[in-house]
């Protein structure tokens, strides 16, 4: 019969991908360190997330580079902040629309050719679009959204390739590492575009800092992280400056770049408890894990409301806020990872992915950003500073709202979890596959069995 672990390439072949014993029957001993079923060794397996997690970190600091000179963007091309929420949708719109295109070709060619010429490209059209002239904001809207097939071919793959390296709690605790590269570089995004900005006086060279990054990740992708066997591990198959003290610097730096500091702080927190909280958890019940994400959620919706509501009174009151949504809103990360693996079979994980990614940016950031510009500009009643504050202000509250949809998504989920994971655990292909036989002039579908004798 046929060989089901094996995961033949038509194109992108990767020498390393499901290797067995050379030719000559020969097979080097190496007693120090064996390789486990996903063909690639303990050591390799853990070097390869810390590969994949910084690659993650630098798709985020790309994408909230813009956010940190957002303010500089408008006024250089004179837009509106409806405007200016395009340059997200448009990438948000190519990242998820491309998702499963990448999902698919990532379940059936090999993973690592996919994102080292995805990140290449990303990487060229990031630098590129740092030297748009202000005649031209359409072209920034283009390569923004060039950016989201470069993204796209890592997101959906990534998790991936960790899933067929490590299994059950360890599989999480890698997870939870890779997730937290989404709140760090989000935050660090943030703090080196504006920091950047700063420095340089003009927002273009806040892009260039992360295409020579990005280059340095394609060299490691290449060399370094080797391709695991699908499913196998599961047995299945400064000139004008001056300088000041290191403590004004850390005073000035503190003041600059709060909101960025929070995030990358209550990211690694949010992830960390949810991690955690979920694991305690599930001794209790199967169903712990949508129920730390829901609970995430809905504890995290009345924060990000308050927060927004004290942003004119209190300041501290605003930030303390946004520490408790964020942290709440950051524990459903890893956990929602974990999850999509497990309830999906191995060689349909990429496919999974690109469709999670898909749904999830079609009903949130592909339009949440245009939609709060589009409802800020017809709130607002003049170009007053108050006005442009409060306008924004209350546009922003719809999110506390869909985190309270989000919740209740989520405590429905828990009725099918355990069900859809013993489905995806215990999965048997079938070889009674329909085969089409003539009946009455016409064809029709029946199993192979009804019709051998």
């Amino acid at each position: 019969g046929a060989d089901v672990s094996a995961d033949t390439t038509p194109f992108f072949s990767d020498d390393n991908e499901g290797e067995g014993p050379t030719d000559n029957g020969v097979v080097s001993p190496q007693p120090e360190e064996e390789e486990s079923a996903s063909g690639v060794s303990d050591r390799r397996a853990k070097v390869t997330v810390i590969v994949l997690c910084y690659i993650n970190l630098l798709n985020y600091m790309d994408r909230f580079t813009v956010a940190g000179v957002l303010p500089d963007i408008e006024q250089f091309f004179s837009i509106s902040d409806g405007k200016s929420g395009l340059l997200q949708t448009v990438f948000i719109c190519s990242y998820m629309f491309l998702a499963p295109l990448f999902g698919y070709l990532g379940d059936r060619c090999n993973r690592k050719s996919i994102m080292c010429v995805g990140i290449f490209f990303w990487s060229l059209v990031t630098l590129a679009s740092s030297f748009i002239g202000k005649e031209h904001f359409w072209a920034l809207l283009l390569t923004r959204g060039l950016v989201g097939v470069g993204e796209a071919s890592y997101s959906t793959i990534a998790p991936t390739i960790i899933a067929d390296l490590f299994i059950k709690e360890t599989r999480t605790n890698m997870l939870s590492i890779f997730y937290f590269a989404i709140p760090v570089g989000s935050g660090l995004g943030y703090i080196v575009g504006s920091k950047v900005n700063d420095v340089a006086g003009d927002w273009h060279w806040a892009l260039r800092v992360t295409p020579g990054l990005g280059l340095l990740a394609v060299f490691l992708l290449f060399f370094v992280v080797q391709e695991p066997k699908r499913g196998a591990i599961e047995a299945r198959p400064e000139h004008t400056l001056h300088r000041t003290s290191w403590m004004m610097d850390i005073k000035a730096l503190c003041r600059n770049v709060i909101f960025g500091i929070i995030t990358v702080v209550t990211g690694i927190l949010g992830v960390a408890s949810g991690v955690q909280v979920s694991k305690k958890l599930r001794t209790r019940t199967p169903r712990a894990d949508p129920l730390v994400c829901a609970a995430g959620l809905l504890l995290a919706a009345p924060f990000l409301y308050l927060s927004i509501m004290f942003a004119q009174a209190s300041t501290v009151a605003t930030y303390v806020f946004i520490f408790l949504g964020e942290t709440f809103l950051s524990m459903n990360w890893a956990v929602v990872a974990d999850m999509l693996l497990y309830v999906v079979i191995p060689t349909r994980r990429s496919t999974a992915e690109a469709f999670q990614i898909v749904l999830s940016h079609l009903l949130g950031d592909a339009i949440s950003p245009y939609l709060i510009g589009v409802v800020s500009d017809s709130i607002k009643k003049s170009d007053s500073y108050m006005w442009e504050f409060r306008s924004l202000q209350m546009s922003l509250l719809l999110c506390s709202f869909v985190a309270v949809g989000g919740g209740a998504f989520f405590l429905a989920t828990a009725l099918f979890i355990e069900q859809d994971r013993h489905l995806a655990e215990n999965y048997v292909p079938s070889d009674d596959a329909p085969i089409i036989v003539p009946k009455r002039g016409r064809s029709t579908k029946v199993p192979v069995s009804s019709v051998l004798i």
